[in-house]
């Protein structure tokens, strides 16, 4: 089965502030097996923007540092999973701990 996970980056890590990324890593998997990685630039933050804008690329679980409440609201209205509290990494590495139940969540690092 085919899943899209992204993970907002900065230098190619995952960012602790989901507003401040850089580029979101995309990473497609098929049958618990990462096929491709691609990093993509996010439209102009605003809020609600970066919601829609991977929703309508189908991603389905999204793996956070932190993430404003309202961000995380809107993600939910779109069927769209949401890890927060997770410490920096590669997106690679997250999305097999992931797939290994071996991702650490934690507190929202973002207070607002």
């Amino acid at each position: 089965m085919k899943k899209l996970f992204a993970v907002p980056t900065v230098n190619g890590k995952l960012t602790l502030h989901f507003g401040h990324c850089e580029k979101f890593a995309i990473i497609e998997t098929q049958d618990n097996s990462i096929v491709k990685e691609e990093f993509v630039s996010p439209p102009v933050h605003q809020p609600g923007v970066y919601p829609k804008f991977l929703a309508d690329i189908g991603v389905e679980t999204i793996i956070a540092g932190g993430m404003g409440i309202k961000a995380q609201e809107l993600f939910a209205q779109n069927n769209i999973e949401v890890c927060v509290g997770v410490n920096a990494d590669s997106p690679k590495i997250l999305v097999e701990q992931y797939f290994n139940n071996q991702l650490q969540t934690g507190q929202n690092l973002c207070d607002h």
